[in-house]
């Protein structure tokens, strides 16, 4: 039935509950230190100071990001001023696109069947779900990136008849992936298209002409703004960058380390239930149509690649592996596409893992008003010990009391499914899994996330919003945020000094001095005379320089 509906229905569909799902609520919460608050001040400050070339934070050069994420969030302030939705709203738009990119795609497989699977696939997991709603750069990397590996499959098919277009759209897609994050977009590419013709023992037929039109085409797409910046005497931003990004894969940046299979785990835990779905697609399949079969390959060896780079990789960050989303939620709507033609079948262990993760998924969410119910018990026993902790602890959050809703209805949900829906159809199971994995990452996003946030960060951005509009100097001390720049509206400092902590810490200051710093890093700034406390919040301790 699906498959006789004219496609644009269904692409208008899907652009119709996308927007719905996607684009609400967006500016509901403040956004999260330190990667969204990262992306938006960069965004801010070229408005400020209608710089638009180079990416700076605190109007100092960023060396750690290209521009083209910033810029679009650019625009989407110019529309919509300078706040979180406008931050978050180029993912919802990302997202919507994304789906739509991959129904058409999965048209092209098959039918209109594979393509709604996929969709439901991306938009039914946990966190994939979540990062359309974000102000991260990933899913426009990613979508760059999926791109980019996509035309290349199309270039390596034996059916390819536009081998100039898809090649040439190949290198462009991997020039915007380039301009987005730096070069390890390419690296992503180009060691997955690498291992394909080792697998295929290099039987692709490729011209000499073809090559040089995809490296030409890269060249002057991703190597754009790296070029310009040479050439307007900005050398040394570009030499940072490299050193940046080799650093990353050398080192555990920022603190952000973990242990080699850490990718894994996140993938599996976090893209629910789709990770699940798409297990038993790991293992060899005979698939009859060649483009199918072609593609599954690619999907394959670029979820590899993701992954085991990024494990390789000592800085150890979520979004890293975000990627593998695209060849994870093939892979589920393969199994459960290939079930629905009975060449799959659904085994207990699949229910068994499914209510296993649901529990843990829902677990947080169901405990979370409760605990703030008892928090001053657990305050008063001791039971924590660190300083920070406990003062995030003792924030007033408003829980209305039904925020564990959506966690109940999450297991009640995964359980009826499996026991009311016979295991031989697959399709209804997987449908209604992410149709109910959906429902619960919108409800925790709305509900609870901006509970959640109240206890991290709140104290600290609502400080800085409370001396936006003075003439004063706002800083963080012995702790990294960007919030101080993003929600203090800072401006360019006249005063170079205002880059020496010591002056601003002891020097003759030319305007007042607001700090924040954690509570178990206070001490530090109360042995300095003329620095005086003006007050303290949920783990934040605020001190006050006046200018003599």
């Amino acid at each position: 039935m699906i498959n006789k509906i004219h496609p644009l229905k269904i692409e208008l569909f899907i652009v119709a509950v996308a927007s719905l799902l996607f684009i609400p609520f967006l500016g509901g919460v403040h956004l999260f230190d330190w990667d969204e608050i990262n992306f938006a001040e960069a965004a801010r400050e070229m408005i400020v100071t209608k710089n638009y070339l180079t990416v700076q934070i605190n109007f100092l050069p960023f060396w750690e990001k290209p521009p083209l994420f910033i810029w679009i969030q650019v625009l989407s302030m110019k529309m919509f001023g300078i706040n979180e939705f406008a931050s978050r709203f180029p993912n919802a738009v990302c997202g919507v696109l994304t789906l739509l990119v991959i129904f058409k795609i999965g048209r092209k497989i098959h039918n209109n069947l594979f393509g709604l699977l996929w969709v439901l696939a991306f938009a039914g997991s946990v966190l994939p779900f979540f990062y359309f709603k974000s102000g991260i750069i990933d899913p426009w990397f990613n979508l760059f990136i999926f791109l980019g590996v996509y035309f290349l499959i199309l270039y390596s098919s034996p059916e390819n008849t536009k081998r100039k277009q898809n090649i040439f759209f190949a290198a462009t897609f991997a020039g915007f992936a380039i301009l987005t994050k730096g070069p390890v977009g390419f690296l992503l590419i180009a060691i997955t298209a690498g291992v394909f013709l080792i697998l295929v023992r290099f039987k692709v037929k490729v011209k000499i002409t073809e090559v040089l039109l995809y490296f030409l085409a890269l060249a002057l797409v991703g190597g754009s703004w790296f070029i310009v910046q040479i050439l307007t005497g900005h050398y040394d931003t570009v030499v940072e960058f490299i050193v940046y990004q080799i650093r990353l894969f050398q080192t555990k940046d920022a603190g952000h380390g973990g242990f080699f299979a850490y990718h894994f785990v996140v993938l599996f835990f976090t893209v629910f239930p789709t990770s699940i779905l798409a297990l038993k697609s790991f293992k060899r399949e005979n698939i009859n149509d060649d483009f199918h079969r072609l593609m599954k390959k690619w999907m394959l060896i670029l979820f590899w690649v993701v992954l085991i780079l990024f494990s390789i990789v000592k800085t150890k960050i979520v979004h890293y592996s975000s990627l593998a989303y695209f060849p994870l939620t093939f892979l589920a709507a393969n199994f459960v596409y290939r079930a629905s033609e009975n060449k799959q079948i659904w085994k207990k262990w699949i229910s068994g893992l499914l209510i296993f993760v649901a529990v843990l998924f829902a677990l947080p969410v169901i405990m979370l008003p409760f605990v703030d119910k008892v928090k001053n018990e657990i305050i008063a026993k001791n039971w924590i010990h660190d300083q920070f902790t406990v003062g995030n602890l003792q924030a007033t959050a408003h829980w209305n009391g039904f925020e564990f809703i959506p966690g109940i209805f999450l297991v009640a949900s995964v359980i009826l499914i499996l026991i009311r829906i016979p295991k031989t159809d697959v399709l209804k199971r997987a449908i209604y899994l992410w149709g109910t994995t959906l429902i619960f990452t919108f409800f925790v996003i709305t509900l609870v996330v901006p509970k959640v946030e109240k206890y991290s960060q709140n104290a600290l951005i609502e400080f800085f919003k409370s001396h936006a509009e003075e003439d004063v100097y706002l800083k963080n001390i012995y702790f990294r945020s960007y919030a101080t720049y993003f929600y203090g509206e800072t401006t360019p400092p006249q005063n170079k000094n205002f880059y020496n902590e010591n002056w601003l810490l002891t020097g003759d200051i030319d305007k007042d001095v607001y700090f924040v710093t954690k509570i178990h890093r206070a001490q530090r700034l109360e042995e300095y005379q003329d620095i005086k406390k003006i007050g303290e919040k949920n783990g934040f301790v605020f001190f006050k320089r006046e200018a003599k």
